[in-house]
């Protein structure tokens, strides 16, 4: 009895010191998003129910303001769309490319290369752009017309084509190792079994893959707020009313100082995009 009693205070006791050892190894990390994220956001909470020029408590009139502001409605209605017509098809084109180069060496020997869209500069792509679609861009002058694009509907589409082809590699790079991580076993057996290769897809690929899919998702979901460089490149403040998002009035409140609308908008996003988030969540974790 008292060596067990021994033993037990022994493990307890080397328990607490991993745990102690486990905090202190995390407390940097922790320290930082401590005080540059949950810090500022809890200040940006607060001051969501305050007029911030006199201090005055205004309970929900600043949300009230959000929501009756005809830009505010513009950008989320342009963002929701960007949102739909970008990262879904971005998922399913990469994992259609990862599908296609798995397993093929000659074809995956030059998969550094699908990186390269990452490592060029926002500018230099807008450059590129008004370079083909401006008014006096290449593309007017292969179809003898002087339509700047970059100003009308077609502005969007160009966005959306702008982001498929700066993510689509190294979405697929992700997809690429959630593949490699299903064991040959597994698929050589339900080869071995008579399942053809859309069955094991649907079966054993799709199943294996369902935590990089989660993973894949929610970065493509944050990367898809950051063609904001893009944007205001293209037409600064006030883009386009096609191209017109959720940071363009974001960037605009906080140039005019409206931060009572702007910490509004801010607790807003921050709660549709957690919501968003753990929808995700259970749905991957369903069964």
């Amino acid at each position: 009895m008292q060596l067990k009693k021994n033993w037990n205070y022994i493990w307890r006791n080397k328990r607490r010191k991993q745990g102690i050892k486990q905090f202190l190894f995390l407390m940097p990390s922790l320290g930082g998003v401590a005080c540059f994220v949950l810090l500022p956001f809890g200040k940006m909470t607060v001051s969501s129910f305050f007029i911030v020029l006199t201090g005055e408590f205004a309970g929900l009139k600043n949300y009230m303001a959000v929501f009756q502001n005809d830009a505010f409605e513009i950008a989320a209605a342009n963002t929701v769309r960007f949102l739909a017509a970008g990262v879904l098809p971005l998922l399913l084109l990469s994992l259609g490319l990862a599908l296609l180069i798995n397993g093929d060496s000659k074809r995956g020997k030059y998969r550094y290369l699908y990186l390269l869209p990452l490592a060029m500069p926002a500018a230099a792509m807008v450059l590129i752009w008004k370079l083909a679609f401006s008014g006096q861009g290449f593309l007017n002058r292969f179809l003898g017309t002087h339509t700047d694009f970059l100003g009308e509907e077609s502005a969007f589409f160009i966005l959306v084509g702008s982001y498929l082809w700066k993510n689509l590699g190294y979405t697929m790079i992700l997809w690429l190792a959630g593949l490699k991580s299903i064991p040959e076993a597994m698929l050589e057996a339900a080869r071995m079994d008579g399942a053809g290769r859309v069955k094991r897809f649907w079966l054993i690929t799709m199943p294996c893959l369902k935590g990089s899919m989660f993973t894949i998702t929610v970065v493509s979901l944050i990367n898809s707020f950051k063609v904001f460089r893009e944007v205001y490149l293209v037409g600064g403040a006030y883009p386009p009313k096609s191209i017109y998002m959720l940071q363009n009035v974001f960037n605009n409140w906080y140039l005019y100082l409206e931060q009572d609308k702007l910490s509004a908008a801010s607790v807003l996003s921050v709660i549709v995009l957690g919501a968003v988030s753990l929808l995700l969540q259970r749905l991957w974790d369903w069964e």
